[in-house]
C-alpha cells in the first residue's frame, strides 16, 4: 500500500503519481510554460486575490504558478479550474491543521520532497532547477508538498484511532489473495451532485439519510429519484464487477457489506456516491494483487452525444483514437497506464464496468465544459505472492483512512465560505 500522503495528494483530477514520470520528457523538450497563462490570469494583477476561502486568499500569482506546474506534469483537463480547485482545498487543509495545532515538520517535508522528485529520477536540487527553467518557483513545489505533509498529520490525528479492522474483515481479505479465491460484487449506485458548495451541503445531508436504507426496492426508488448517474434509468443497478477493479476507497467501503446494506457516503470528483450490495460471488480465478489499467480520455464538447457516437463508430481500439485526434491539440487525447489506486474514483468506477475496447461517455471534466470519451485499452493483472496478516491490516487501515479523509475534506468544503473575486 502506498503511503497515505501519496494517496491524499490525488485530488481534483491532479493525477500526480502517474504524470510525474513525464517530467523528464517535458523538460527535455524545453516546453515554455511561463508565458502561456490563461487570459483570465494574465488580465489580473498577479498579487490580486482570485478567491477567498474563509479568511485566506489565493492570489493570481499562486494560481499562475500552479497552472504552470500542472502543465509541466502534463495533467489533462482544464488546468486553470483544476489548479484553482486544488488551491482552495489546500487552504481548507491548512485551516484544519492550524485549528488542531499541527505544524509543518521540516524533516518530514524534506523526505516528501525527495520522494516526489525521485519519481522523476531526480534529486531535489536537480528537480528544483528543472522546474525553475520552466518558470515554476521552488516555493510553489515546497508549498504543494508541504500541504500534503500537514494533511497527512491531520488525517492521522483525527482518524487513526477510529479505524477498527475486524478479524472477519482480515480473514475475508486474506481469502481474496489465495489462489482460486476471487470475488465479484453486484452493486447499485446513487450519485449525488456536489459541483457547488450548495449542492455539496444538500447532497451530504441527503446521503447520510439514504445510507440508512436497508432494502433493495427502497434504494432503487431513491436512485430513480435522486441519482444523476445514467444508471438511474436502471434504478441504479450495475453489472457484476471484480472487486479488484474497483477504486480502493470504494472497495474498502463495499467489502464489509452484506446484501441489502448501503455504504457510507463516498466523495468522488464533484459528486457523493453511495453503493448498495445486491450480491457477492466467490470465483475460481485468483484475485490479483495489483491491477494496472490503460485507458484513453478523448475530450469532446459537453453534451455532444452525436459527435461521441460518430467517434464510437470510428474506433475499435485505443490506437484508433490517435487517427481521430490527428491534427488536434495534444491535450484533446490523453492515454495513460495507472494502477487502479492512482485513478480518480469517478474514472475508475466507469472503467470497472468496461471490457477492453468499450467506451463510456458518462463523465465530464471538472469545469463541466467537456465530455470525456473514456475508452478501456486493457488491464494488467499481477497475481499475489503470499501476504502476511499484518500487511492485510495495513492495507485495510490505509484504505479506510483515505476514505475518511475524502469525506472530511468534502465536509470542510461544504462548511466553508468560498468567494470568487474578479481581481484587478
Amino acid at each position: 500500500m502506498k503511503a497515505i500522503v501519496t494517496s491524499l495528494t490525488r485530488r481534483a483530477g491532479a493525477r500526480i503519481s502517474g504524470l510525474v514520470s513525464a517530467l523528464g520528457l517535458a523538460v527535455g523538450l524545453g516546453l515554455s510554460l511561463g508565458t502561456s497563462l490563461p487570459a483570465t490570469v494574465q488580465a489580473q494583477n498577479l498579487f490580486a486575490p482570485v478567491v477567498k476561502v474563509n479568511d485566506q486568499v489565493v492570489t493570481a500569482y499562486e494560481l499562475s504558478q500552479r497552472i504552470a506546474f500542472m502543465r509541466l506534469l502534463r495533467a489533462p483537463g482544464d488546468l486553470e479550474q483544476i489548479s484553482l480547485d486544488r488551491l482552495i482545498e489546500e487552504r481548507l487543509q491548512l485551516d484544519a491543521a492550524r485549528q488542531m495545532g499541527i505544524q509543518l515538520n521540516e524533516e518530514a517535508l524534506q523526505a516528501a520532497m525527495t520522494e516526489f522528485a525521485g519519481r522523476a529520477n531526480l534529486e531535489v536540487d536537480a528537480f528544483l532547477t528543472a522546474i525553475a527553467q520552466e518558470g515554476v518557483a521552488a516555493e510553489t513545489f515546497r508549498d504543494f508538498v508541504g500541504v500534503g505533509v500537514l494533511w497527512r498529520e491531520v488525517v492521522r490525528a483525527r482518524f487513526v484511532s477510529r479505524v477498527q479492522i475486524t478479524e472477519a474483515e482480515i480473514d475475508r481479505a486474506i481469502a481474496l489473495t489465495q489462489p482460486g479465491a476471487g470475488v465479484r460484487v453486484l452493486l447499485s449506485e446513487i450519485i449525488l451532485p456536489a459541483d457547488t458548495p450548495e449542492n455539496q451541503r444538500a447532497s451530504l445531508a441527503r446521503a447520510e439519510r439514504l445510507a440508512q436504507i436497508n432494502t433493495l426496492p427502497a434504494f432503487a426508488q431513491a436512485a430513480r429519484n435522486f441519482s444523476v448517474s445514467p444508471s438511474k434509468a436502471r434504478s441504479g443497478r450495475m453489472d457484476w464487477i471484480d472487486l479488484a477493479d474497483l477504486p480502493p476507497q470504494v472497495a474498502a467501503k463495499v467489502l464489509p457489506l452484506s446484501p441489502g446494506q448501503v455504504s457510507e457516503p463516498i466523495p468522488v470528483r464533484n459528486a457523493i456516491a453511495l453503493f448498495q450490495m445486491r450480491d457477492i460471488l466467490e470465483t475460481d480465478s485468483a484475485a490479483p494483487e495489483d491491477v494496472s489499467i490503460e485507458f484513453a480520455s478523448y475530450f469532446l464538447p459537453a453534451g455532444d452525444q452525436a459527435q461521441a457516437e460518430k467517434v464510437r463508430r470510428q474506433v475499435d481500439t485505443c490506437d484508433d483514437l490517435y487517427g481521430v485526434a490527428k491534427g488536434q491539440p495534444e491535450e484533446r487525447l490523453v492515454v495513460e497506464v495507472l494502477p487502479v489506486a492512482d485513478i480518480p474514483a469517478d474514472y475508475a468506477m466507469e472503467l470497472a464496468q468496461l471490457d477492453e475496447g468499450e467506451v463510456s461517455t458518462a463523465l465530464t471534466t471538472a469545469d463541466g465544459q467537456n465530455m470525456v470519451f473514456l475508452m478501456l485499452c486493457g488491464r494488467t493483472r499481477v497475481l499475489p505472492e503470499e501476504v502476511s496478516r499484518e500487511e492485510i491490516v495495513s492495507q485495510l487501515r490505509n484504505q479506510r483512512i483515505v476514505a475518511y479523509a475524502d469525506s472530511f475534506l468534502e465536509e470542510l468544503k461544504a462548511d466553508a465560505h468560498i468567494e470568487y473575486l474578479d481581481g484587478e
